[in-house]
């Protein structure tokens, strides 16, 4: 059977405010998400079990316990006819970056095996299956634009988003995320917290680096003394040509820079490369 295809984008956190750690051990969050036109490749040929052949720049990074693989085995328990077969990924994201990798993985996974399955009950329980892989997974099934709430499982999707220029940088440093959160010591949440509803009008290039400016990241004080070079990353990208504002997405250590157009960022970006050479640079678009 021919093989079925997807790209699952990088996740970037262009904002990340956390309210504090919940009863239940998670952070309540509030974040604003974007996706680049640039990501990993995965595709599936249909069959019957589940397998996983991994290639690309940083496929050697990549562990046993990968969320493609898990996400095959809890769609196939959706019932006796749900088939998933040989997935391959070409991991073109740095691993432990801040960028969502692995759950956008899983989350192509799962689109593909809805592909694969279109008369199984599997798409209706997607959403399920994507909240129980990880924070992330759930906004990373639509890959657009989107506000990030309460563990990650609440997702409300923006209606307007731009397409932005923007080049991401990764100094190759891997952080975890636990590491980071422990660095920032979050107190408990507030009794009389009070979430965050709806989302943000963001029509322009000028209301995204504004709400980003008002919002910043949490965690990016505490990565940058886990990872000084963070600080050196986004300074840079600072400085670059047309940069209208730079910081770290997640919890690092990739960095972002929005740009004015994609000509200003393609120039950044090739810099930068340049001027870094063990730095991954990447120009996209986000969306």
């Amino acid at each position: 059977m021919q093989a079925l295809a997807v790209t699952a984008p990088a996740k970037i956190n262009l904002t990340l405010r956390i309210a504090g750690k919940r009863a239940d051990g998670y952070h309540e969050i509030d974040s604003l998400v974007a996706f680049a036109r640039f990501g990993d490749d995965l595709s599936l040929t249909p069959g019957d079990g589940f397998t996983l052949q991994a290639d690309g720049p940083f496929a050697a990074a990549l562990d046993a316990s990968n969320l493609v693989l898990e996400a095959a085995d809890r769609a196939m328990r959706c019932g006796p006819g749900v088939r998933a077969g040989a997935f391959r990924l070409t991991k073109n994201l740095p691993v432990a970056a801040g960028l969502g990798g692995g759950s956008a993985d899983a989350a192509a996974a799962l689109r593909l095996l809805v592909q694969a399955n279109p008369a199984s009950a599997l798409k209706q329980e997607i959403k399920g299956i994507a909240q129980s892989l990880g924070s992330d997974v759930t906004v990373c099934l639509a890959s657009r634009a989107a506000m990030m709430r309460g563990a990650g499982e609440q997702v409300v999707p923006l209606d307007t988003f731009p397409e932005i220029a923007a080049v991401l940088v990764n100094p190759g440093v891997a952080l975890a995320t636990g590491d980071v959160f422990e660095e920032l010591g979050a107190g408990v949440l507030a009794p009389d917290f009070s979430p965050g509803i709806g989302a943000p009008v963001i029509h322009t290039l000028d209301a995204l680096v504004a709400a980003i400016e008002a919002c910043g990241n949490d965690l990016e004080a505490p990565a940058i003394r886990l990872a000084p070079v963070i600080g050196e990353v986004k300074a840079a990208l600072a400085a670059a040509p047309g940069c209208r504002i730079a910081g770290l997405s997640g919890s690092g250590a990739t960095c972002f820079g929005i740009f004015g157009s994609q000509a200003q960022a393609q120039v950044a970006a090739t810099q930068l490369s340049s001027g870094c050479p063990d730095w991954w640079v990447q120009a996209s678009i986000l969306q």
